[in-house]
């Protein structure tokens, strides 16, 4: 199939996947005319990677990915180094959780000892130059 194609069946652009292909992701043999001709393990690979960035991974992430696939395994996450990104993240997302927890926190504590002085809308004194 010819890289439109890819991409309406992919859900992506053609743009995306010539970036793919620029990043080396993605390989396309080129026939006679010149037209990259995909099959069936590039749209496996391009899916592969909209799946993994839908769930917030880099495009650099979903390189291990990509290459287990190659490697003729069933699934994208079957090899040791997807598995570690999988943890790397985790552990990324963790981390943000943990900090947005304490800011939280933070806030909550700040607003509880706030309520009690508010007195009501805060005004701007008048200038006594201008009167």
């Amino acid at each position: 199939m010819r890289i439109g194609e890819l991409a309406k069946r992919a859900g992506t652009t053609t743009r995306a996947l010539r970036f793919y292909e620029s990043q080396g992701l993605l390989t396309a043999p080129r026939a006679a005319n010149g037209y990259r001709e995909y099959g069936e393990e590039e749209y496996r690979l391009v899916t592969e990677i909209l799946s993994l960035q839908a769930a917030g991974l880099s495009l650099d992430d979903t390189r291990p990915f990509v290459e287990c696939l190659r490697a003729g395994h069933p699934a994208g996450d079957s090899c040791a180094d997807s598995i570690e990104v999988y943890q790397r993240k985790l552990d990324e997302v963790n981390a943000c959780i943990e900090r947005l927890t304490a800011v939280r926190a933070e806030l909550l504590d700040k607003l509880a000892r706030a309520l009690p002085r508010q007195a009501g809308p805060c005004t701007v004194p008048d200038d006594p130059e201008e009167s």
